[in-house]
């Protein structure tokens, strides 16, 4: 098998921190609208764009906490947790923090070796694929539901907040210092 495209640990770290400051964004912009718009249905995947960003935590937590680790028999009890279906701002954040520090874990025990290693997932029973591959699909389509929620924004007149790479990853300038 080829190696994948990410060959190193720290291109893996910056892809999960630009992720979860891009969700970081979104999840700030949407908690200061009102309820009724978050939770409005529309015509989107995932129907809402509260839906959405659950849906976006579901595909974290089962590819960089389960699959990654070789959970997947695990699989089942985990999707019928109702934790996994937060109706409240505050049950999304402690949802949220359980999966954020759940792929924490796991990237904090990746190795180099580990980026090659392959990865199963139940629904895709032909190919192969590894676990730097499930780096990239968790970032992928976290970016298209994103995608999803920014035209939402637009169809409402409203901005979506910035998350190209450029933005997110960099330096933010020192303040000057003034002489006395």
């Amino acid at each position: 098998m080829p190696p994948g495209p990410l060959r190193s640990l720290s291109e893996v770290h910056r892809l999960i921190d630009y992720d979860r400051a891009v969700f970081d964004r979104f999840v700030r912009r949407l908690s200061r609208l009102p309820w009724a718009e978050v939770s409005r249905e529309r015509e989107i995947g995932h129907r809402t764009l509260f839906g959405t960003l659950v849906h976006i935590l579901h595909v974290q937590e089962v590819w960089m906490v389960y699959l990654v680790r070789g959970r997947t028999r695990e699989l089942p009890a985990l999707f019928a947790e109702s934790a996994r279906q937060p109706t409240t701002w505050k049950e999304f954040r402690a949802y949220s923090q359980r999966v954020w520090t759940g792929v924490d874990a796991t990237v904090g025990k990746l190795t180099v070796r580990d980026l090659d290693r392959r990865v199963r997932a139940p629904w895709f029973p032909k190919g192969r694929y590894t676990v730097g591959d499930a780096v990239l699909q968790t970032t992928l389509e976290e970016a298209h539901h994103l995608g999803e929620i920014i035209g939402a924004l637009w169809q409402d007149d409203r901005p979506s907040p910035p998350m190209t790479w450029i933005e997110v990853t960099r330096t933010q300038p020192r303040p000057r210092r003034t002489k006395r």
